[in-house]
């Protein structure tokens, strides 16, 4: 196949125009088979460029994706996986992500606990859920974990508490209190110490 012309594209990008089509693909690729140069390519090493360039669109696909928030190399996987690529590829995309340290695990799960902690309600149990359901290796969590001062949580919690004492008055006492327990305890709290907070602020003389 004759290539007519070679045109420089932002974005690192070219423009390969032959004399039927053309096709828009990456410097890598440019680089890689040496085509900068080239006058005519063969077949074979136009489908190689048509294969790398597909390579090239899903992997900054992959890079827009991972550079949007922290992302653990669990839901990297999952989200690569629906792309059109051969296992090879697909794990090709994954290493270099972690090797530029775009994609980390430690990093993943510091980031979730800091967010968890600093703007969300819930407990440890459910962050500690969640670090398992994104695949976080159990060395990384209990580490991570044990650095964590709990009485943020407990004191969180104890808030959490007085706000539903505090703003449920039609219901009697026990049923304010299966209530909170199990909104407490699907938000990740500790059952015993919900239990004993509850008792602590929830008046005998309430009902």
């Amino acid at each position: 196949m004759k290539i007519e012309k070679i045109t420089k594209l932002k974005n690192d990008k070219y423009k390969i125009k032959f004399e039927n089509e053309e096709i828009t693909t990456y410097d890598e690729v440019i680089i890689n088979n040496n085509i900068l140069y080239k006058k005519e390519i063969d077949n074979e090493l136009y489908k190689k460029i048509v294969n790398e360039t597909e390579y090239y669109d899903n992997y900054n696909k992959a890079l827009k994706y991972a550079l949007k928030k922290v992302r653990s190399i669990y839901e990297m996987k999952e989200y690569i996986n629906k792309m059109n690529l051969s296992n090879t590829e697909k794990n090709k995309i994954i290493d270099k992500l972690a090797n530029l340290n775009i994609v980390n695990d430690l990093m993943f799960t510091k980031a979730l606990i800091n967010d968890r902690m600093i703007l969300g309600k819930v407990g440890i149990n459910s962050i500690i859920k969640e670090l398992n359901d994104n695949r976080i290796d159990n060395n990384i969590i209990e580490n991570e974990i044990s650095k964590i001062d709990l009485n943020v949580f407990d004191e969180k919690l104890e808030k959490l508490i007085k706000k539903r004492i505090n703003s449920n008055h039609k219901y009697s006492n026990n049923h304010l209190k299966k209530r909170i327990m199990n909104e407490m305890i699907n938000l990740g709290y500790d059952k015993e110490r919900i239990n004993e907070l509850i008792d602590k602020h929830l008046n005998s003389d309430y009902e």
